[in-house]
């Protein structure tokens, strides 16, 4: 057989030329001068198959433009190559990161990714969410679960099904494997950078507090605090967004001994930034402001802002991977911790 694609007649009535048919395993047996049960161990096994058969078949892949049959892979293999993401709230900075990264990680290893979006991560949506993947054939689910309701859905979890969870806490009521950016070692650096400037004590304005990334970043900041023997101010609670931020900025602008705030994302620290410049206080000569995220856009934020970068891409990579040694009967470690860096730009300085 020659690389032409296959081709089909149409049905009477429809234009007299021929359509293209897609490829099946057979047209690749053939082109490749092999069997189809060598191009299904080359698609499925190819450590099985000797590298210049495996070249072969792929070289007629390619040319073929075959695509293999996902029912008939779950039928060989027993897997379906597609794995579930269970998230919430993408709109915000960090979960949609971590999603991209994961689908990064999953293209990198020719998996395929479908996701189930939630409006809620409580029990009932956690386990609609798992159920409708299932029903894809998904070899595993990871969940993005930064969220404490997350916890009570997670201990229904179908017996068998391959689960790790990103961002959760270390209560998490059943042995869910765990990756996630190290939220307490993130906040702590950045309140011992400030406090290395000469500031007396650091103010926190926090995330809502029933997110666990938020708690985690409190917990930092205080410890931090505490070890230096700090005064440790009451923390101030947003809601991630820039409104709230520049809310409690203008609170905070108000208090001439504020020299020094920790904001627990940086969509707050702009609007921190912007009550403080509109009050006259000078960042940093008269208050330091540091960020948590590193979102694109914070290096040109005016001052350009300190802030703690989360590497979501290798987040993403760890969930990967524990999900693959569990799919493949693997136990190892349960936790898995990414390090957070300190970015230092223009809006910390010494104290006043």
């Amino acid at each position: 057989m020659s690389g032409a694609r296959r081709m089909t007649k149409v049905r009477p009535g429809e234009s007299p030329t021929e359509r293209p048919k897609a490829a099946v395993m057979e047209d690749v047996a053939e082109l490749a001068g092999v069997s189809a049960m060598t191009v299904s161990r080359v698609l499925n096994a190819p450590e099985k198959v000797r590298p210049e058969t495996r070249a072969r078949v792929l070289a007629a892949v390619r040319e073929l433009d075959y695509r293999p049959n996902s029912a008939a892979r779950v039928l060989v293999t027993g897997r379906s190559g597609v794995l579930g993401v269970v998230c919430f709230d993408t709109t915000l900075y960090g979960p949609a990161s971590t999603l991209f990264g994961i689908e990064q990680a999953a293209r990198d290893s020719d998996y395929l990714v479908s996701i189930a979006s939630l409006p809620a991560l409580n029990r009932s949506w956690i386990t609609r969410g798992i159920d409708r993947l299932r029903s894809q054939s998904v070899d595993g689910v990871i969940v993005v679960a930064p969220h404490e309701s997350a916890a009570e859905g997670l201990r229904h979890l179908p017996q068998g099904l391959p689960v790790v969870d990103v961002g959760g806490g270390t209560d998490l009521p059943v042995p869910v494997p765990v990756a996630a950016v190290d939220q307490h070692a993130g906040a702590a650096r950045a309140t011992r950078h400030l406090l290395s400037l000469g500031h007396r004590t650091v103010w926190h304005l926090s995330g809502p507090p029933n997110w666990i990334d938020a708690s985690g970043r409190v917990a930092g900041w205080r410890s931090a605090l505490e070890a230096e023997g700090r005064e440790v101010p009451e923390p101030l609670v947003g809601d991630w967004t820039a409104h709230s931020g520049y809310e409690i900025g203008k609170r905070l602008a108000r208090e001439p001994d504020v020299t020094a705030v920790f904001v627990a994302n940086d969509h707050m620290a702009m609007g921190v930034l912007r009550a403080l410049r509109e009050a006259g206080r000078r960042v940093p000569d008269d208050v330091s402001v540091v960020g948590f995220d590193d979102v694109p856009e914070a290096a040109y934020f005016w001052p350009p802002l300190t802030t703690v970068r989360q590497n979501f891409g290798e987040v993403g990579r760890q969930a990967f991977q524990l999900l693959l040694d569990r799919i493949a009967g693997v136990e190892g470690e349960a936790r898995r911790m990414v390090e957070p860096e300190l970015v230092v730009r223009e809006s910390t300085g010494v104290r006043p």
